[in-house]
C-alpha cells in the first residue's frame, strides 16, 4: 500500500514537471507515475482485493458519466458545424480518461479516506523536495541538462508555463496547512507548518498575479473560518479570551467606519504597493494579459452559444486573438477559464456537472468543519476563474479529500475479524450492517 500511496502521490505532484520526460517511454513522469499506480490497483482488484461502492465512489461514477455524455454530444456538434483538430482532441480525452481512472479507482478503495490522507503527507513532502531541487537550479546552485527553469524573469522550474507552477503552489499551501491543523502529534504540526514555506517561495518567483490574488483571498477566508469555528467550540464555559473576540467583532463594523477619513488619504500609496507585487507592476504586462483574456473569454461565450450550449467537443476551439503581442500560442487557442472552456467543450452538461462536484466538496469540508480544505477549495475556484485547470491531478486529489472529509466524520467503520463479519456502524448509532465473508456460512 505504500508503495502504490508513494507513486499516487508522485504523479500528483510531478504532473507540472513537463520539461521532465521519462528517458525510454518518452512521457511525463506524472502521466507515467498516475498509469503504473492504475495498473497496481487494478491488479489487486483483479486478484481479488476488495472494492467499496462509496456515496464517493457513485459521486465521481455519476460526474464523469456526464461528462461522457457532454463531452460525446459536443464531439458531434464540433464536427458537424466546424473544424476539429485531431491532436488536441486526442490529448484532452487522454487526459479525462486518466483523471476519471485515478478517482474512480482511489474512490473505490476500502478505507480510502485515511488512504488518501497518508498520501497527502507523500504529496506535501515530495512537493517540497522537488521544490528545494527547482530553486537550487533557479539560482545555478545545482545543474540539470535540458530545463531552462526561467521564462524570462519569472520562474517556472520543471515547467513550461510559471502559471502551471503557481498552480500547484497555490495548492501545495492550503495542503500542508490542513495536514498541520488537523495533526494531532505536535510534531506532525510543526512539519505541515514547514511545508508552507516552500510552495509560497516559489510561487512568489513565479510571478503570476493570479497567485497572488489566490493566496491573499485563501488567506482571508481561512482566518476568518477558523474564528467561525474557535466561537463555535468549546465547553459553554465562558472565557476571557472568548469575550474579547466577540466584543471586537461586533465592533468591527463602527471601527471600520470611525477609521474610514484616516485610511482614505493612503488609498494611493495602499493601490501602488499593490500594484508592485505584479508582474510589469501592474503596467503593460498587466494590461495586455486583461486584454487577451477578454478577447478569449468572449470568444469561447459566442462558441458555447452558437453550439445551442453543447459545446463542440475536447480540446480548444478559440481563434487566434488579434491582440496577442510576442505570444507564440498554437492555434487553436483555450479561453484559458476552466468553466467557459468546459462550456466550449461540453457545454452546460459540462458545466453544472462540475459546479456540482464543487459544490459537493464544499458541502462535504463544510459538515466536517476542516477550514484548510475550505481554503484549498476557495484556491481551486479563483485559480480556474483566469485559468483552464481541470486537467491537473491535484485539483481531483484536492476534491477527492473534500469529499472523504465528511464522509469520514458521518460514518464510522470498525472490522470485527474474529466472526468473519463486517461491521459498519454509523456515527449516530442507528443502523448497523453485517456483510460475511465470501465462503463464510
Amino acid at each position: 500500500m505504500v508503495i502504490r500511496n508513494v507513486l499516487l502521490a508522485s504523479g500528483v505532484v510531478m504532473s507540472y514537471a513537463t520539461q521532465l520526460t521519462v528517458p525510454v517511454l518518452q512521457s511525463g513522469y506524472g502521466e507515467t507515475f498516475l498509469v503504473l499506480w492504475i495498473l497496481l490497483s487494478t491488479g489487486r482488484i483483479v486478484a481479488g482485493g476488495r472494492m467499496e461502492a462509496s456515496p464517493v465512489f457513485v459521486k465521481f461514477a455519476g460526474f464523469w458519466a456526464f461528462m461522457a455524455l457532454a463531452l460525446g454530444l459536443g464531439t458531434i456538434v464540433g464536427h458537424l458545424t466546424g473544424v476539429l483538430y485531431l491532436s488536441p482532441l486526442l490529448h484532452d480525452l487522454a487526459a479525462y480518461l486518466l483523471l476519471a481512472s485515478v478517482t474512480c479507482l482511489a474512490a473505490a478503495e476500502p478505507d480510502a479516506g485515511r488512504h488518501l490522507r497518508d498520501c497527502a503527507w507523500w504529496v506535501v513532502a515530495i512537493a517540497n523536495v522537488g521544490l528545494a531541487i527547482q530553486v537550487g537550479l533557479g539560482w545555478g546552485w545545482i545543474s540539470q541538462s535540458g530545463v531552462n527553469p526561467w521564462y524570462w524573469d519569472r520562474f517556472c522550474g520543471w515547467s513550461d508555463n510559471p502559471n502551471q507552477l503557481a498552480l500547484y503552489c497555490a495548492l501545495f499551501g492550503p495542503l500542508a496547512l490542513h495536514l498541520a491543523t488537523t495533526a494531532t502529534k505536535p510534531w506532525g504540526k510543526f512539519l505541515g507548518l514547514c511545508g508552507l514555506i516552500l510552495p509560497f517561495y516559489v510561487g512568489r518567483l513565479t510571478k503570476s498575479d493570479t497567485y497572488l490574488y489566490t493566496t491573499i483571498l485563501t488567506g482571508l477566508m481561512f482566518l476568518g473560518l477558523r474564528v467561525r469555528t474557535w466561537l463555535k467550540t468549546g465547553d459553554g464555559t465562558p472565557s476571557l479570551s472568548r469575550q474579547i473576540g466577540l466584543l471586537f467583532i461586533i465592533g468591527l463594523l463602527p471601527l471600520a467606519v470611525t477609521v474610514t477619513p484616516y485610511i482614505l488619504p493612503e488609498f494611493s500609496s495602499a493601490e501602488a504597493f499593490a500594484k508592485s507585487l505584479t508582474k510589469d507592476k501592474g503596467g503593460q504586462a498587466t494590461e495586455d494579459t486583461m486584454e487577451l483574456r477578454l478577447f478569449l473569454w468572449g470568444e469561447a461565450v459566442d462558441k458555447g452559444l452558437r453550439s445551442g450550449s453543447l459545446g463542440m467537443g475536447p480540446g480548444p476551439h478559440m481563434k487566434r486573438p488579434a491582440v496577442t503581442n510576442q505570444q507564440f500560442l498554437p492555434r487553436p487557442f483555450e479561453a484559458h477559464s476552466t468553466f467557459l472552456d468546459l462550456y466550449s467543450q461540453g457545454g452546460m452538461i459540462a458545466v453544472l456537472a462540475l459546479m456540482w462536484i464543487i459544490v459537493s466538496s464544499a458541502i462535504s469540508a463544510w459538515r466536517a468543519k476542516y477550514d484548510a480544505l475550505l481554503a484549498l477549495l476557495g484556491s481551486i475556484v479563483i485559480f480556474s476563474t483566469p485559468h483552464l485547470i481541470i486537467r491537473h491531478p491535484i485539483v481531483w486529489f484536492a476534491l477527492m479529500l473534500c469529499l472523504f472529509a465528511g464522509s469520514q466524520r458521518t460514518t464510522a467503520a470498525t472490522r470485527i475479524p474474529s466472526d468473519g463479519l463486517y461491521v459498519a456502524k454509523r456515527a449516530s448509532h442507528r443502523s448497523r450492517l453485517l456483510v460475511s465473508w465470501p465462503g463464510k456460512g
